[in-house]
């Protein structure tokens, strides 16, 4: 039976405010899933309700990891049960190298159980592993002595989570708009790293304005998120098409979800 993360009629709010309208949507292991729409429909805010961000409140629906109630895990069990997400805005955690932390949140991630203080993964098998996905990923091992994010360029943080992605192999994988501030070439290789990491071996949610991060990573299905709605459903097709030609034919098929948008940007911009 094949792994899945199964999300079911979720409703999700920010600070009081409706923002997914019963989003249904699932992720076989193996999938890799497209999430488009326009800015401020939803798109990071299913992220985040997925991981666990505390501030986003589901008041409606189910997320299922295998049929368990994600609902129930904290952000840090979520994590350990094998799913990811790769931020859009990642932190930055000064005095933490990125050597040190990859090296207990892996150890965390392949041993569930494991209290703080018990013994991490052998420093021999982690230095070479993180040597040879650093140099599957095209990276000056320096990088892994920085602190995390400190500093980092907006492309560093990307490729630092990509990282992360390749070390810690979760099932399931939202990447949120990893491609936004790279330069072409930077996509690219961003596309090959993902495609070259994720394979058969997890299902990924890819939530991304361009078509460029697909290249490499053909979606099985490429979603439309509307008005905090996902309205339509096709191949990489649908993709190219939005890229290219927008979103005009989908909000005059969609009425409700396009009216849905404009309130939300509406109270987006008296809340500011």
């Amino acid at each position: 039976m094949s792994e899945t993360l199964k999300i079911t009629d979720l409703h999700v709010a920010v600070e009081g405010k409706p923002i997914l309208r019963g989003v249904n949507l699932t992720i076989n292991r193996g999938e890799t899933h497209a999430l488009m729409g326009p800015n401020g429909s939803g798109k990071s805010t299913l992220g985040n309700a997925i991981m666990g961000h505390p501030n986003y409140e589901v008041t409606g629906g189910k997320i299922e990891l295998n049929g368990e109630d994600v609902l129930e895990m904290d952000a840090t069990e979520r994590s350990r049960a094998g799913i990811f997400m790769a931020f859009q805005r990642p932190m930055a955690i000064p005095g933490v190298k990125m050597a040190d932390f990859l090296r207990h949140a892996t150890t965390n991630v392949r041993n569930p159980e494991r209290k703080e203080g018990e013994e991490l993964i052998p420093m021999r098998q982690f230095r070479k592993e993180l040597k040879d996905k650093m140099e599957q990923l095209k990276m000056d091992v320096e990088f892994a002595r920085r602190y995390v994010n400190d500093g980092f360029s907006g492309g560093e943080m990307k490729r630092a989570e990509i990282l992360q992605l390749a070390m810690l192999r979760p099932k399931f994988a939202i990447l949120d708009e990893t491609d936004s501030g790279l330069d072409v070439d930077a996509v690219k290789l961003a596309s090959q790293s993902i495609a070259e990491i994720g394979g058969a071996e997890m299902g990924i949610l890819i939530i991304t304005h361009h078509d460029k991060l697909l290249d490499q990573n053909v979606p099985d299905f490429t979603h439309v998120m509307l008005g905090g709605k996902l309205v339509e459903t096709g191949g990489v097709e649908l993709a190219q098409e939005l890229y290219t030609e927008g979103y005009e034919r989908i909000r005059a098929a969609y009425p409700e979800a396009a009216a849905a948008e404009e309130e939300m940007a509406e109270t987006e911009a008296l809340a500011h």
